[in-house]
């Protein structure tokens, strides 16, 4: 196919954050002609109906705490009423101004834009809804993924991660099923904003895949704020009422919620698309197969983001259109790195982790393990309930900084310097060295001196 005419150089599915940083870089950068589809918004999951709208729905929870400490504090304030509407409305506003952005790098970089679905024909042609057929070199599936519902009765009629910020009231009860980390924010925020939450999950703890003990005290926290929460507990059976859904529960339990919202994971969006037809690799739950360098087994063919189902997280997708475009078009070989990938769970307080779990890293190694909990200033002088929880774990033989956990108020933006130094290597001496900024809460990151039990 070397001296055959393609339409593009680069042919992109999908508008999310890798997709688009793909598409633009190497049209802007690299100079190649670079086309676009994309069949809903253009920003994806992150910017339409995740990380951003989560965070400021998290923002505005927040206001409940805040109102609290400033009468502890000295000023006379009320708590509300939260008005949802005024919130709502901005907060589409916000989506559409980014939305806008996102349209205008694009169209900034010279990538021509399809507001329609693609599937492949073939190896180098891109079908699209419109009826129009699309010829490019390389194609680059970036589609991301969806939430999933269980195949039981009335399903239909509860609610999904993307449903929560086009709500047009907001409910008085809400039924949450799922501990992952969509349902562990979700709860904390609705709660937050003065629903009655509960939540059941069908495993012994919230948020597997994570440190034990942080989960732990995150899921201890979020009962101390009043969230109804029934671990080893499942959906039996819903049946719609005139006060919502009525919901029977594994353990016997039968309740009436005004909403069941369902947040129990997610598929990677490769239906239809005509991939396996074409010779691409599935692995079992859809997710498309790729190398190191995000190429499938169609060399023309390269995938990144959520519908590869590596790290599901919207700077790695990023990464990896980087990687994509220095690899195919940069002449640099660049495999994607997922190694100590810090991460932050927007719960309330939030949990920022970096690196191993303390379970993992002792089924690896001789470890030791650094903790302390306590009051934080800003609360205690409050009167407020709520603790917070630092963790390292550490290599007794090369002294490493194997792991970092934090939950606390802001824990995110500690967990990204934390992360860097991790990254590099840093040693637990290494961070006994710097001098702790005080008073704080993560100076005791490095004033921890004596481990609390060693492996």
């Amino acid at each position: 196919m070397s001296d055959t005419v393609f339409d593009y150089d680069l042919f992109v599915i999908g508008g999310g954050s890798g997709g688009v940083r793909a598409a633009r870089v190497a049209a802007a950068e690299y100079g190649v002609k670079v086309g676009l589809a994309e069949e809903d918004r253009y920003g994806g999951t992150c910017v339409i109906r995740g990380c951003v709208p989560k965070k400021l729905m998290v923002f505005a929870s927040g206001y409940r705490d805040a109102f609290a400490d400033a009468r502890a504090y000295g000023w006379e304030v009320d708590d509300g009423p939260f008005n949802w509407h005024t919130f709502s409305g901005k907060l589409q506003a916000e989506l559409d101004r980014l939305e806008g952005i996102y349209k205008s790098l694009l169209d900034k970089a010279g990538v021509e834009r399809f507001e329609a679905r693609a599937a492949l024909k073939d190896a180098h042609t891109v079908t699209l809804s419109t009826g129009e057929e699309k010829t490019a070199k390389h194609i680059l599936v970036a589609t991301g993924g969806r939430p999933w519902r269980p195949d039981i009765a009335n399903a239909e009629k509860t609610l999904v991660s993307d449903d929560i910020f086009n709500l047009k009231d907001l409910p008085k009860s809400m039924l949450i099923v799922g501990g992952g980390y969509i349902a562990c924010e979700f709860a904390c925020i609705l709660h937050g904003l003065g629903v009655e939450v509960s939540l059941w999950y069908r495993g012994a703890q919230i948020l597997n895949g994570f440190d034990d003990e942080m989960r732990g005290f995150v899921a201890d926290e979020m009962r101390a704020r009043g969230i109804d929460m029934h671990s080893g507990e499942n959906v039996l059976e819903m049946e719609a009422s005139d006060g919502g859904m009525v919901v029977k529960s594994s353990h016997g339990q039968e309740k009436t919620f005004e909403k069941v919202f369902y947040a129990t994971g997610r598929l990677p969006n490769t239906e239809d698309m005509g991939l396996e037809g074409i010779g691409v690799a599935l692995a079992q739950g859809g997710a498309i197969k790729v190398d190191n360098y995000s190429q499938t087994a169609v060399p023309s063919v390269y995938a990144i983001g959520d519908v590869t189902d590596r790290v599901n997280l919207t700077p790695v997708a990023i990464r990896e259109g980087m990687a994509f475009v220095q690899t195919v078009f940069g002449g640099e070989p660049t495999p994607v790195d997922h190694e100590l990938i810090a991460s932050a769970i927007f719960t309330q307080p939030e949990m920022g982790t970096v690196g191993m779990t303390e379970e993992a890293a002792m089924a690896q190694e001789p470890v030791e393990i650094y903790a302390t909990s306590f009051k934080a200033m800003q609360t205690a002088f409050a009167e407020r309930e709520g603790r917070v929880m630092m963790k390292l774990i550490v290599s007794k033989a090369n002294r490493t900084v194997l792991g970092c956990h934090i939950v606390a108020p802001q824990a995110g933006e500690m967990i990204q310097l934390a992360g860097i130094a991790i990254k590099m290597g840093a040693t637990k001496e290494q961070f006994d060295q710097t001098c702790a900024v005080h008073p704080t809460m993560s100076e005791e990151l490095v004033t921890m001196r004596t481990p609390v039990r060693t492996s």
